[in-house]
């Protein structure tokens, strides 16, 4: 069992006391700004985007599915008011 203690090392710090600011650390409001900016391009990059055929089939299935609650909810509030009436009319 001692082994295993002593293979477990404490990770050496990085930067820590050198007095060296980081590179981010130099960089006044504008320069941030540019490296925001160039994250945001860089992740969008990264976005796999649909194509027309995916856009234009998950479209019609919201436009859809959105129809179908519609009717639903108007059903039920049909139903739902005319309960009312003869409870309380």
């Amino acid at each position: 069992m001692a082994g295993i203690t002593d293979s477990v090392e404490a990770p050496e710090p990085q930067g820590e006391g050198t007095g060296r600011r980081g590179r981010r650390g130099k960089r006044g409001p504008l320069g941030r700004l540019a490296l925001f900016y160039r994250q945001i391009v860089a992740e969008l990059r990264k976005v796999v985007w649909p194509t027309r055929h995916q856009l234009t089939t998950y479209t019609t299935a919201v436009i859809i599915f959105v129809l179908v609650m519609i009717g639903i909810l108007t059903v039920l509030d049909w139903g739902f008011s005319r309960v009312i009436e003869y409870v309380f009319g």
